[in-house]
């Protein structure tokens, strides 16, 4: 083992082993060399007279650059748009980014947790949690409803297994008493688990309720103190899409500092918050158990971190980065999210009166939903797959199917005023097929 890894274990032994205990092979292998990056950014201080350390080219005192790309970004200076970031990310950015997360959650206030670590967007950040905290056999516990990529990122790449809970309970609420019994049983077999939740859910459009949600927590809190070491890691992607009566902050605030076997681990990003689905912005933040300022865990768990960006893309994209900056700094950032967000609901709220009319019920059913992108219909009488070639080829119409009964549909790329058209083609097709 590299000394540098062996003294951020030594760091996490000490301050609290059970973060220890919940890496992986892989994580607790892992560091921040003191390499070129290193002895760049020393130089960057203290290299007055000339500096040769990165890789990068130079004309005059700024970056190089081609003026038929800086013609198309003229507004920016090119210092925040050509030089490699560095590998935690632009500090403005995540001073920035830290803010707004108080901001928005208030449960998080008091709180001690890292400084966001910028990555490329969500998928990247769950990458980096399956090599830190996943080995071949961990239980992984999920909803049935659930973004298919997590199957490639925690089962494909690190053997994980999947114990899966049903979503909803008969009378159409979140199924915390399921959710509760895998965990049960995973912590017995195990005594480590990790918690994925994704909340507002992919596929399904469902955020818990307030009750739901302190229901889900004092769950994993019973667990750890049973002596389990669990990591839960709130993939946020859709944050702030709340359009009903649910929850509207991360789950996040509510573990942190939970216990001393809770490692909390938030995902997040601009890419669907900010709808800057290209920028592949994201971010990846650290609450440990304990519920005083434990700066030698986080510090570990940030250089691990980092480590694991250098190996695999050195950094994130700087320009994306910089426009995120700009975009959080304006004084019309907050009104302009805001007439998003009500173009959103008014789609949301749409789907669901045509929904409820009563004309459809014949060949669906459909699952709860108060937020996110999504909804799920449940097919009565044809297969789903069959019905979203049909919807394709006759119709010309585009949706997602899941199993044999579910087909979902993205009510945040229809316009409201085609939303009642749409489904009525969806019906039209079942009527095809049966």
């Amino acid at each position: 083992m590299n000394p540098l890894a062996k003294e951020l274990n030594d760091q996490l032994s000490q301050h609290n082993p059970h973060v220890l205990e919940s890496l992986s092979e892989l994580g607790k292998n892992l560091f921040f060399p003191k390499g070129i990056l290193t002895q760049s950014a020393e130089a960057k201080e203290k290299a007055h007279r000339f500096n040769a350390t990165i890789g990068i080219a130079t004309e005059g005192s700024g970056p190089m650059y081609l003026q038929c790309i800086q013609d198309k970004l003229s507004k920016f200076d090119p210092k925040d748009i050509y030089p490699y970031a560095p590998p935690a990310g632009k500090p403005e950015l995540r001073s920035l980014w830290r803010e707004k997360m108080l901001r928005e959650n208030p449960c998080m206030q008091g709180k001690h947790f890292s400084n966001p670590i910028v990555t490329s967007a969500l998928t990247h950040g769950l990458s980096i949690v399956a090599d830190l905290f996943i080995d071949k056999g961990d239980h992984l516990i999920l909803p049935d409803m659930l973004w298919g990529n997590y199957n490639l990122t925690f089962v494909t790449r690190c053997g994980a297994i999947v114990k899966k809970h049903p979503t909803f309970t008969v009378a159409g609420g979140y199924n915390v008493n399921g959710f509760r019994a895998e965990l049960k049983n995973s912590a017995e077999e195990k005594g480590k688990v990790v918690v994925l939740l994704n909340f507002p859910n992919n596929p399904s459009g469902y955020t818990p309720t307030v009750a739901e949600g302190d229901e889900i927590v004092a769950a994993i809190k019973e667990i750890a103190e049973g002596g389990c070491d669990v990591v839960v890691i709130t993939d946020d992607a859709y944050f702030g899409l709340f359009y009903e009566d649910s929850l509207q902050e991360s789950l996040f605030g509510k573990l942190a500092n939970l216990h001393p076997r809770i490692l909390a681990v938030k995902l997040d990003g601009a890419t669907k918050e900010e709808f800057v689905w290209g920028f592949r912005t994201g971010f990846i933040t650290f609450a440990d158990g304990n519920d005083y300022e434990n700066e030698p865990v986080i510090t570990a768990l940030e250089k691990k971190t980092m480590g694991i960006i250098r190996a695999t893309i050195s950094n994130c994209p700087h320009p994306s980065q910089t426009f995120v900056i700009e975009a959080l700094k304006s004084p019309d950032f907050i009104k302009q999210k805001n007439e998003k967000f009500e173009i959103m609901k008014g789609r949301a709220l749409k789907t669901k009166q045509v929904l409820d009319s009563g004309k459809y019920n014949s060949c669906w059913d459909y699952y709860p939903f108060n937020s996110g992108y999504f909804m799920c219909l449940k097919l009565k009488q044809v297969d789903a797959e069959k019905l979203r070639l049909h919807l394709l080829d006759k119709y010309g119409v585009g949706t997602i199917s899941i199993g044999s009964t579910d087909l979902r549909i993205a009510f945040s790329c229809i316009a409201e005023e085609d939303i009642q058209e749409l489904f009525d083609i969806i019906y039209q097709a079942v009527q095809d097929l049966s």
